[in-house]
């Protein structure tokens, strides 16, 4: 089963059939399989107001790899700068025949203006989400979830632990999101003002050791202190007390069970999330969630090619 899809914005969207299929044609094009061959032009442009190196990078490499010619685009040096909104930026670029646009902007669900334009709108650019504010991080729980289908073959009944700044995470609210839809049992843990109740809904909050020797998959999040401004507890915030409380050190690696996996969307703080002598150990995951990174964003890239039959893609 092939995906077609007019945008790729939230994983709220998806059904678990497609979901599935994304995961295996990701899945193909790693093992080797080529991409599409394209029979028009597409061109994409990354629009990127967050920093960014895997997210971005990995757009970039993905839309090569499927052939489609990336137009540069410079955030600090656009329009956006002297007060251009963002609906108007795009409508440039659609104007100039930009096919697609990756998008990663602060404002929560900044997508919505752009797939619904107005009734005196003509917006026409296809959009993908390369996460907004702390909304939603579809490419990143899309590729998080194919490392855990690598790893274990299914998703029924394992069990994944969310640990960290849970409320600030994009990445966390997408993965609650599709991991219940699949079948998975998910657990939180992290600092209790870090957590909003409304999550239960999607799992169960427990103490940090009570999940570490019982969890197939342990998934941290980096401190975001950068979506903290105003927050009490931020003053207050110690490397050092957080790591003993809620990081991955020797005792709690040693605690995992053999076949759990650590997993993590980077950057990560070392010594805070995860003792840096784990970054790459046998457990970790982190790596592998990057180079899979390509292969989901190639499946993803090709769901909109087909959705918005560009490139000749049917």
């Amino acid at each position: 089963m092939l995906v077609h899809l007019p945008h790729f914005v939230t994983v709220e969207d998806l059904t678990v059939e497609q979901t599935l299929a994304l995961i295996e044609r990701a899945e193909e094009f790693k093992a080797g399989t080529p991409a599409p061959k394209l029979s028009q032009p597409v061109y994409v442009t990354n629009m990127f107001f967050e920093n960014s190196t895997r997210t971005h990078t990995s757009f970039a490499m993905a839309e090569k790899k499927l052939g489609l010619t990336e137009i540069p685009f410079d955030a600090s040096h656009s329009s956006i700068k002297k007060g251009e909104t963002l609906y108007d930026t795009c409508l440039t670029m659609d104007a100039l025949g930009v096919d697609l646009t990756v998008i990663r902007a602060s404002e929560n669900e900044y997508y919505q203006a752009l797939i619904h334009p107005k009734a005196d709108e003509h917006l026409s650019i296809g959009v993908v989400n390369g996460g907004d504010g702390s909304g939603q991080h579809p490419s990143q729980c899309m590729l998080d979830i194919m490392t855990i289908h690598e790893h274990f073959g299914h998703f029924k009944g394992l069990k994944v632990a969310i640990v960290g700044d849970i409320t600030n995470s994009r990445v966390a609210k997408s993965n609650m999101e599709i991991l219940n839809k699949l079948g998975a049992e998910v657990y939180f843990s992290g600092p209790e003002y870090w957590y909003d109740h409304a999550f239960d809904k999607y799992g169960k909050y427990l103490p940090m050791d009570e999940l570490v020797g019982m969890v197939d998959v342990m998934m941290l999040l980096r401190v975001q202190h950068e979506r903290h401004a105003g927050d009490a507890n931020e003053a207050s915030f110690s490397a050092a007390d957080y790591h003993a409380k809620y990081g991955i050190n020797k005792a709690r690696y040693e605690a995992l069970k053999d076949d759990a996996i650590i997993m993590h969307p980077g950057p990560i703080n070392r010594g805070v999330e995860l003792a840096g002598e784990f970054v790459e150990a046998p457990k970790s995951a982190f790596v592998e969630q990057m180079r899979n990174g390509v292969f989901m964003r190639m499946a993803m890239l090709e769901a909109v090619l087909r959705g918005r039959k560009l490139g000749g893609l049917e």
